[in-house]
């Protein structure tokens, strides 16, 4: 991998440069002149708005009817650094990517100002002026250009200008340098004429900073603003309960691309089963359909097989894949507007489901079917799960595993049959994979669904190896499946219908894809 520093010596150097002493980089001054010299200028017509900027001034608009007369500050957040000098990939902070529209690499350190302004006198009609803080490519004349490792375009690649990205998002930008006075002009106390500023915390330190001095300085109550600063992350949660048409097309999208990825896995089945670490195998098969196909995995792929299929968040994957076995793949590709799938299968990796298997795969699927049959607008969030934990209930009954009886069980004080879930049902879906969730919980669990809702029905049943409270056929299989479904008028649709449910349909699926 290349490196960029300057070459210093001496005892007396400080830590934070001597990163920089491992490689050598020109800085004569007639490198520096021709570096700035003989490069094509750039006579690209600027863009016209992306197809989520009315979307996203709306949901800005949402954002500003909530906070008259206050300075509302969104960071995206820096980046983070994974060894050293290399950094993660960058992602914005979501509730950033929502007002902005930005996805993929766009924009580290930069900050979204939502200025106040006179009662419908704001962009589209809004409370406030929204201005796009972040630092614009330099030009190829600076030694930023070529100098840099973190914003360098010699290093990254190009980075937007700022009429580009206005140009794209419909929205004023400003270079980063401005951002200081941005939040901190004329704050104070409200009652002796300042400025109330509500920040999206915990996002971008420098940020906290700025804020938190200001108001120190200014003598504002620091408990009574943390308080305004959770309704402001409360908020942006809330608003991205119900998704608007362009979210939705985006989660169709990552749905297919998911769905994608679970066809390269079973096409992998074959080697993972010879591999020592056959859960690696399938990891990396969906691991090249997300980056193929999208900007990233939407979270860590669970590639579960056999009683590791129990762990409910097995991540490891460095486990057998073992013939006669169950793999339990929880899986969900991002794309590059950050909207992420989140799908779970749980295959027979020779094909072939056993007697008891299927016995125990069924009683999820008839799980996932009651869920679907209450999921429509005037529903509350939480019968999803009352109506799929009664099935798996009544099944677990039928066997003979509970220790009392099923009313017993069911009722408030008793809970036995949640030995084997004791997960939720269902979580909203979006730019998080478990979205919305600051969202008050008279909103959220004791929500009613409304036509725009999109979120995963995921009944689970889970024997482990060491459970002497079941079968010995029943130890060591985890099953889950997971659809991605969305609301409409007229009820639930399934975004993932595609990937087959019934035993039958996932048995002929697997066959058909190996033998192609």
């Amino acid at each position: 991998m290349s490196t960029d520093a300057t070459t210093t010596t001496g005892s007396d150097q400080p830590l934070e440069e001597r990163v920089n002493n491992r490689s050598q980089r020109p800085n004569s001054e007639a490198f520096k002149t021709f570096m700035a010299s003989s490069w094509a200028a750039d006579t690209s017509e600027l863009p016209g708005n992306d197809a989520v900027a009315p979307f996203a001034a709306a949901r800005r608009a949402a954002v500003s009817a909530r906070f008259p007369g206050e300075r509302l500050v969104i960071p995206a957040g820096p980046r983070k650094v994974r060894s050293n000098d290399t950094d993660y990939r960058f992602r914005p902070h979501s509730g950033f990517a929502h007002l902005t529209g930005l996805g993929l690499d766009h924009e580290p350190d930069a900050v979204l100002i939502m200025e106040p302004a006179a009662e419908g006198a704001g962009d589209n009609g809004s409370n406030h002026q929204a201005t796009l803080y972040f630092s614009p490519m330099a030009g190829r004349d600076s030694e930023e250009f070529y100098s840099s490792a973190s914003t360098g375009e010699f290093w990254i690649g190009p980075r937007p200008t700022l009429p580009l990205l206005q140009a794209r998002l419909g929205l004023n930008t400003a270079d980063l340098s401005g951002l200081e006075v941005a939040i901190t002009k004329n704050a104070g106390v409200v009652e002796f004429g300042g400025m109330r500023i509500r920040l999206l915390r915990e996002v971008d330190m420098n940020c906290d900073a700025l804020v938190d001095t200001s108001r120190i300085n200014t003598g504002v109550d620091l408990e009574i603003s943390d308080n305004l600063d959770g309704e402001l992350t409360e908020a942006l949660s809330e608003i991205r309960l119900v998704k608007d048409e362009w979210e939705i097309t985006e989660l169709k999208k990552s749905v297919a691309a998911t769905i994608n990825g679970f066809h390269d896995v079973v096409r992998s089945l074959d080697r993972a089963v010879t591999h020592e670490r056959g859960e690696r195998v399938v990891e990396g098969a969906f691991f090249a359909r997300a980056r193929e196909e999208g900007n990233d995995l939407g979270y860590d792929t669970i590639a579960a097989a056999g009683n590791n299929a129990t762990v409910l968040h097995w991540i490891n994957n460095n486990g057998k894949v073992n013939e006669g076995d169950l793999l339990l793949l929880d899986a969900g590709v991002e794309a590059e507007s950050l909207y992420t799938a989140d799908i779970t299968r749980t295959l027979p990796i020779n094909g072939k489901y056993s007697e008891v298997q299927a016995k125990i795969y069924q009683a999820v699927l008839d799980a996932s079917e009651a869920a679907f049959a209450v999921a429509k607008p005037g529903t509350k969030f939480r019968d999803l799960h009352t109506a799929a934990l009664t099935v798996l209930a009544q099944n677990l009954d039928a066997w003979g595993l509970l220790p009392v009886s099923l009313e017993e069980a069911l009722s408030p004080e008793g809970q036995q049959h949640r030995r084997w879930m004791p997960h939720g049902t269902s979580h909203h879906l979006g730019l998080d994979v478990h979205d919305c969730a600051q969202a008050k919980a008279e909103l959220y669990l004791d929500g009613v669904l409304e036509e725009g809702m999109v979120f995963t029905i995921e009944p689970g049943l889970y024997f482990k190896n060491e459970d002497l409270a079941v079968p010995a056929e029943y130890r060591g299989i985890g099953v889950r499946i997971e659809d991605d479904v969305l609301i409409t008028k007229d009820g639930a649709v399934n975004l993932s219908a595609e990937l087959p449910r019934t035993p039958e349909a996932v048995e002929a699926w697997m066959a058909d894809l190996r033998k192609a």
